[in-house]
């Protein structure tokens, strides 16, 4: 019997399906939930919908996301500094869901764009 392959980050469907599953679990890291939830107080049914879009532009070259998100995560860290640790641990978390659930060519783009966010984002901000 064969194991059905994972999808890639190919479509809207599957990306939605990525971001709902990385963010379920991020929102349970005793590490990165505080951040989220009490410093950045987001809204999820406000920022989940801006994710989905920026990774699909990202991915998909969809057109839908306009943000600055440097910009954002400069607010954010003006309220509680935001540690090398903190973008390590998103970085893992999101390749830990894509190890489990999602497979392929941009999967993997999703994955190299994300340790560069990661990157980016610390260096950045800690100049």
């Amino acid at each position: 019997m064969t194991t059905p392959s994972k999808p890639d980050l190919d479509s809207r469907q599957h990306i939605e399906q990525f971001v709902d599953r990385f963010y379920q679990r991020m929102l349970a890291d005793e590490q990165l939930a505080p951040i989220f939830l009490d410093v950045a107080a987001i809204d999820l049914a406000v920022h989940l919908p801006h994710i989905k879009d920026y990774w699909c532009k990202l991915l998909l070259g969809e057109r839908g996301y306009s943000r600055h998100t440097m910009n954002i995560h400069r607010q954010l860290h003006g309220k509680q500094p935001l540690q090398a640790a903190d973008f390590q641990r998103w970085l893992a978390l999101f390749n830990t869901t894509l190890d489990e659930g999602f497979a392929g060519e941009r999967s993997e783009r999703a994955r190299q764009v994300a340790a560069s966010i990661a990157a980016n984002m610390a260096a950045g901000l800690h100049g």
